[in-house]
């Protein structure tokens, strides 16, 4: 199980992606969710990746094969939305190609994706990207996705994030919500990979690891868990009778 959360706002992209990977309480690996693609002064792409880690990886080196080529390649599309069709494009030509039936046993060969970035001339536009390889694009009324273990982070970055939050503030809510993630599942687990975009930059203000050493983590997660607490000890009791 893995955990990704990106957000589309005013200022910019965020994206944050979990990196373990798991088969059982025994078989715990750390493999990298997110993937950057980019010319410089010209486009600036961030694919992160939840689901089957075969299926996964196949596509992403696909794409970073024909990268550069004369075929269409995510370097080459006209418009970020053109770059999606691409990417889902990719992900149902691995899967017929591994697996046309979808399963095999038990096991499930499919992913989620969410692509972000910008291609100059273009707004930056974030694209959630289902295993079918259709997708749906972040609105101002919908600003981010989430992909994988997401239902423990999820109401922390409802309460807080709107298409308004400054990226500063919506980089902690994804660190917060990892943290929650990571306190009720244990199959979500760090270094934790970060990238933010300002708009029309096209390059990163932050590209970051945040592993178990990370000292702002750490007073982020203290300082969070503590004012819960404050705040839980002066809500008024119930009258109980």
């Amino acid at each position: 199980m893995t955990y990704c959360v990106a957000m589309r706002l005013a200022d910019g992209l965020v994206f944050a992606s979990d990196s373990r990977t798991n088969a059982g309480f025994d078989q715990i690996s750390t493999f990298r969710k997110m993937h950057v693609f980019e010319q410089a002064g010209e486009r600036e792409l961030v694919l992160l990746s939840a689901g089957n880690l075969a299926t996964s990886q196949s596509v992403i080196s696909l794409l970073e094969r024909r990268a550069g080529t004369d075929v269409t390649n995510v370097l080459n599309t006209g418009s970020m939305f053109e770059t999606a069709e691409l990417v889902g494009q990719t992900m149902r030509e691995v899967i017929r190609r591994d697996n046309p039936d979808g399963k095999l046993g038990q096991v499930d060969f499919s992913c989620s994706l969410i692509l972000g970035g910008q291609i100059k001339g273009e707004v930056p536009r974030l694209f959630n990207i289902y295993p079918e390889g259709n997708f749906i694009e972040a609105t101002e009324e919908t600003p981010y996705f989430q992909i994988g273990e997401s239902k423990y982070g999820k109401p922390i970055i409802d309460r807080v994030v709107n298409y308004r939050t400054p990226l500063d503030r919506a980089y902690q809510c994804a660190l917060i919500s990892f943290d929650s993630t990571m306190k009720s599942n244990l199959s979500v687990g760090m270094p934790l990979d970060i990238a933010i975009y300002r708009t029309n930059e096209l390059k990163p203000c932050l590209m970051d690891r945040v592993d178990d050493q990370s000292a702002y983590f750490h007073e982020l997660r203290q300082r969070w868990h503590q004012g819960i607490q404050d705040l839980f000890a002066n809500l008024t009791p119930p009258n109980l009778g």
